[in-house]
């Protein structure tokens, strides 16, 4: 579910077993890529990706300069005064580009729900409009008919000898011919005037509508900066997690070699680090290829992927349009307005922007519902940890993914993926009352009801 501005909640078991995700080879060359592009984003992300330690790297102490440092006791100490200063830096260089991140991107997060609600507003303005304008033409179309008959019989004085044939003998008989005469022109001058007041106020709404479509191009304008101010503050903070991941277990071993008064070698500490570094990388790579050898079963027997619980479509599922339901479970909530849930941390939205796809279990995989480029892999306000994906072939349509569990992002912001693959499993950050999918199908960066939508490709989302 969609609901903004609202403290995180934890709610629902953990993940399980067969959900245990891998770091994979790809995502770490990710990120090592996108630290080398870093756009203007205001002063305060360029002033913190500026002191990244990444502007010390030519100074990060090699094993030799440790070994070095041991043989002599002020050398050590200086030396351990370095390292600690630079493990202070990566430390809180990760932790200024994040909270800049968070900042930017919820700045982004408000801009967009105010485009968004004022796109509705649009449409509903223009909705009424073209009522009104469809009530003036039918009633100035059947006031034209009445015209054309009575100046028709005006140009014969036969049809009104005939009206009033036998009457000039009875008064009572031709004052009642006369007033169904005058009720007749009196009708016609309301139909006219029920077309005019029509006309009227469908001008005022035409109007209206004109000046809130400008209002919503400039707040989509507004939305648009800020995005890119979002992204590039994500880059900067992904980078800085980058480094950390690089140099921190190393500088750590450093620091435990140069405290160390044993007889222990400074070679058994660098031997230590590489098992640990060696160790990691493979049993990611393990995890990546039993997640991919369970997709790649699960795909053959017509079901690409878990979470098909509580009676939904499997989830990865497609019909052959090259669109895949991105998560099982039921649909707990659909699209458009609705009463706002609300506890002690808030309320949710009072229009649903998505589908809820539930089955109860925070950690199950969500898998990419299109094939396209993702565009925001990051914490979205109300969306909590939240997924984007532009479909990049002209059509102007996207996907969004919301309420992504803690650590459980599987992509990075420029990555392509393919219709089905995993990238990212389900939790219950953000607004959100319990472990489910927030999903999401954009039209030119505009919500529209995912539900027909999905079904429009063969994809049922019940």
């Amino acid at each position: 579910m969609n609901h903004p501005n609202i403290e995180d909640v934890r709610h629902g078991p953990g993940p399980t077993s067969r959900v245990r995700r891998a770091r994979t080879a790809r995502r770490r060359r990710g990120l090592a890529t996108l630290a080398l592009s870093l756009g203007a984003v205001g002063a305060l992300v360029i002033s913190l990706f500026v002191v990244a330690p990444a502007a010390f790297a030519d100074d990060y102490p090699s094993w030799d300069d440790v070994q070095a440092a041991k043989a002599n006791e002020a050398a050590a100490s200086s030396e351990v005064t370095r390292i600690q200063g630079l493990i202070a830096s990566l430390t809180q260089n990760v932790a200024d580009t994040k909270a800049a991140a968070e900042t930017a991107s919820n700045e982004y997060f408000v801009a967009q729900q105010a485009a968004n609600a004022q796109a509705r507003r649009t449409d509903d303005l223009q909705a009424q409009a073209d009522t009104q304008k469809k009530v003036a033409d039918e009633a100035g179309t059947k006031a034209g008919q009445i015209a054309a008959q009575l100046s028709r019989d005006g140009g014969d004085t036969t049809a009104l000898q005939l009206f009033f044939s036998g009457s000039k003998s009875n008064t009572d008989q031709l004052l009642q011919k006369l007033g169904q005469m005058d009720r007749v022109l009196s009708g016609t001058q309301a139909i006219y005037s029920k077309a005019l007041e029509a006309k009227n106020t469908a001008q005022s709404l035409t109007d209206q509508a004109t000046a809130a479509r400008t209002e919503r191009d400039r707040l989509a304008q507004v939305a648009q900066n800020k995005l890119q101010i979002a992204q590039d503050a994500a880059k900067a903070a992904q980078a800085a997690l980058a480094d950390q991941q690089t140099h921190l277990g190393v500088l750590q071993a450093q620091l435990a070699a140069l405290h160390d008064t044993t007889a222990k070698t400074v070679a058994g500490y660098q031997a230590g680090e590489a098992a640990r570094a060696a160790a990691e990388a493979a049993a990611a790579a393990a995890r990546q290829a039993a997640a991919e050898a369970a997709a790649a079963a699960a795909a053959a027997a017509g079901n690409n992927g878990g979470g098909g619980g509580g009676g939904g479509a499997p989830a990865g599922s497609g019909s052959g349009t090259g669109w895949v339901r991105p998560f099982g479970g039921y649909q707990s909530s659909g699209y458009g307005p609705r009463t706002p849930d609300c506890n002690a941390n808030g309320c949710s939205s009072s229009f649903h922007e998505g589908v809820d796809l539930a089955d109860g279990a925070c950690g199950d995989p969500i898998y990419a519902a299109h094939s396209g480029t993702v565009s925001m892999a990051w914490y979205y306000g109300g969306y909590g940890n939240y997924v984007r994906i532009e479909n990049n072939d002209g059509s102007g349509m996207g996907t969004g993914y919301g309420h992504i569990e803690y650590g459980g992002f599987n992509v990075y912001p420029g990555e392509w993926v393919n219709a089905g693959d995993v990238i990212a499993y389900a939790g219950n950050t953000g607004g959100s009352f319990g472990c489910h999918l927030h999903f999401e199908v954009y039209q030119n960066d505009y919500p529209i009801n995912p539900i027909t939508f999905m079904e429009g490709q063969g994809v049922y989302m019940g």
